[in-house]
């Protein structure tokens, strides 16, 4: 009889396991029809994960394909378990998690953009100051009168962030933001 040692690593276990969370960027190609975004949330708010943006587009029209961007937060493991499920729902074409593959590519992180409308309404020093401090964020007047203006602003989800809170104090009325749009860097693509 061979004897076994319990103090052997399972190879169940061989992966290196961490409890820290991570922020993760995915990128779905899916069927564009009815029904499919509600079986991709679905699968999330079934198992409790926490969606922090998500953006849905038709990309390929002729082949009726669309591109769904999810940013999600969890420990690697859970990341991995979400993308393995979304890889075998059948409307999903592919399932590519655009942080991995930044990584894999000795790269710091996915092309990320992020669009908001950030209306301020304010007079006197306010408003010059949200105008000087949106023309040095880039931000675009897209909007004005003499009692608010909106601005339009286009950048990292860290940019956008920091743009609000500073425009808190200033006057900020309303804010509309569109989620994260992703793509891998180089020549390949999803």
């Amino acid at each position: 009889m061979n004897a076994v040692n319990v103090n052997a690593p399972s190879a169940y276990f061989m992966a290196e396991v961490s409890d820290k969370t991570e922020t993760h960027t995915l990128s779905l190609l899916v069927d564009n029809e009815p029904g499919v975004l509600a079986r991709v949330i679905g699968l999330f708010s079934g198992r409790g994960y926490n969606i922090d943006s998500l953006t849905v587009s038709e990309t390929e029209h002729e082949a009726h394909l669309s591109r769904i961007t999810i940013v999600t937060t969890g420990t690697p493991m859970v990341i991995e378990q979400i993308r393995h499920q979304l890889d075998r729902l059948v409307p999903v074409h592919r399932v590519t998690d655009l942080t991995v593959e930044a990584r894999r590519l000795n790269q710091d992180k996915p092309l990320e953009r992020e669009l908001a409308l950030v209306k301020v309404a304010g007079a006197g020093e306010k408003r010059l100051e949200a105008l000087r401090l949106g023309d040095a964020f880039r931000a675009t007047v897209i909007d004005a009168t003499t009692e608010h203006f909106v601005f339009e602003i286009t950048g990292r989800t860290s940019k956008i962030e920091q743009f609000i809170q500073i425009m808190k104090p200033l006057g900020l009325v309303e804010v509309s933001r569109t989620g994260v749009a992703a793509v891998q860097r180089g020549p390949e693509g999803l």
